[in-house]
């Protein structure tokens, strides 16, 4: 039945008329067509649409076949064409999302539970040792202690609100493992997030600097963090973010406390704060519970310190405002880099 398919792949950004086609069958399946797919592997009878299969770089979403031409090999086939296509593109490791009720079947296409919101999302990677083989590197790391700290943060740009957050946690642990967001969507590159964040702990006792990965704030396990700007929030992917944290990596390095500061700014890492007090210390799990420490931000002039009033301040030209917002290595990279309105007023070297 699957051969009289014909699959090719779509922009659906692009293409109208098919995207509203691809919101009627994923509507039939109870799905709705989420923004930001790149690519969708459509297969089609005839005219009609029955298959699709997004892609959104290594994540697989939107997976649905026509409620008639379930029980035939067409799923088996549609998978198998989105991982091909995926490969094209240099993606090895992939994450798909699915209802709970799916992973069975998807389990047999060669993908492997990580998380579930009971009823709702399940979290699935490509490979059997992903998530194991990363918390096993993150074992040779634990140290021991009593009450053992952990900040992920994005850093976009690193202020001295972050470093407050990370010396008063420091001052609280026995250890702190500090993780730095690996996502390279930010406005500031992550090789540049990261250099700041090693300059301005640099000193903090008790302290190990991480590469964040794709288990923790990533487009695969927190999705929405990276369209905050557009105050979307959603409930299950704070979730599964959460639980990949509780279930695997506080267990890999035996963290006990995870510290945040308070947001007053944005919605989405607000409501991600808010969700950590429930999957981090009381949802069920066979993972022990880890205590939620929020910090009250530090302010400057009575104003809290946020990245992304450093962000407006940039965008605005103001980047007098800045300098007491940021540490000196900040200041030095929006001076070198960053801002327009910083070289501008740079004086003319001769050469």
């Amino acid at each position: 039945m699957s051969d009289e398919i014909e699959f090719y792949a779509i922009d659906p950004r692009e293409q109208p008329q098919e995207r509203a086609e691809l919101r009627q069958l994923l509507a039939q399946c109870d799905l709705d067509l989420e923004e930001g797919i790149e690519t969708f592997v459509v297969g089609r009878h005839g005219r009609r649409l029955v298959a699709c299969a997004g892609l959104d770089h290594n994540i697989v979403k939107c997976v649905a076949t026509a409620p008639d031409w379930r029980g035939s090999s067409l799923s088996l086939t549609l998978m198998s064409e989105i991982v091909h296509l995926a490969l094209e593109r240099g993606h090895l490791h992939l994450f798909l999302y699915t209802r709970p009720r799916n992973v069975e079947f998807f389990a047999g296409c060669g993908f492997h539970a990580l998380a579930e919101v009971p009823g709702h999302v399940s979290l699935m990677e490509n490979t059997p040792v992903g998530i194991s083989g990363y918390c096993r590197r993150l074992a040779a790391e634990r140290r021991p202690g009593q009450r053992i700290g952990c900040i992920v943060m994005n850093a976009n740009p690193f202020t001295r609100g972050h470093e407050y957050l990370v010396r008063l946690a420091a001052a609280q642990c026995d250890w702190l493992h500090l993780f730095v967001v690996r996502e390279d969507v930010s406005q500031f590159s992550y090789r540049d997030r990261f250099a700041l964040v090693h300059k301005g702990v640099a000193g903090v006792p008790r302290l190990t600097l991480h590469h964040g990965s794709e288990y923790m704030v990533s487009r695969a396990s927190f999705p929405d963090y990276f369209f905050k700007e557009k105050g979307i929030v959603g409930d299950c992917c704070t979730a599964i973010d959460l639980l990949l944290f509780r279930d695997y990596i506080a267990p890999a390095l035996g963290v006990t406390h995870r510290f945040v500061g308070t947001e007053p700014f944005c919605a989405t890492t607000r409501k991600y704060n808010a969700d950590m007090q429930y999957w981090l210390q009381q949802a069920p799990s066979a993972a022990p519970p880890v205590a939620v420490v929020e910090v009250p931000r530090t302010s400057c002039e009575g104003v809290p310190i946020s990245a992304s009033e450093v962000r407006r301040l940039l965008r605005a030209g103001h980047p007098g405002r800045i300098a007491s917002l940021v540490p000196p290595d900040t200041l030095q990279l929006l001076n070198d880099k960053y801002s327009p309105v910083f070289r501008r007023d740079r004086p003319e070297v001769s050469a």
